[in-house]
């Protein structure tokens, strides 16, 4: 990525950030973390990473309800940057933390299964 479309992702990552703990908070009723966001080179459109920690929904309900009010979470976000087009938003799910701990489980077992039995 260009220094411009970091420092553009940069700004819509603390946008969304705000937007989400002020104006959209009914979405989750854990803690909702803009993790990274991915745009196009030529800033029509950005990939934003989302995680969810806690909360009693499932995660992948959250997210579709999010991908459903894109619209108005891109409208909230344009009334914020200061940019020619507002980019169009393609929400993921940020399944890192579980993929970390999902290898850190398997480390485990393989340490545990190469102890000699004392």
């Amino acid at each position: 990525m260009s220094i411009r479309t970091e420092r553009v992702a940069g700004e819509i990552q603390k946008i969304l950030s705000n937007l989400f703990q002020r104006d959209f908070s009914h979405f989750s009723d854990g803690l909702l973390t803009v993790t990274m966001v991915r745009m196009s080179p030529d800033l029509r459109s950005c990939r934003v990473y989302l995680s969810f920690i806690g909360g009693k929904r499932q995660h992948e309900d959250v997210l579709k309800a999010i991908k459903l009010e894109a619209p108005h979470i891109r409208s909230a976000m344009g009334r914020s940057l200061r940019l020619r087009h507002t980019p169009e938003l393609f929400f993921y799910l940020d399944d890192t933390q579980e993929e970390v701990s999902r290898i850190e489980e398997l480390f485990k077992k393989i340490h545990e299964q190469e102890k000699p039995d004392a």
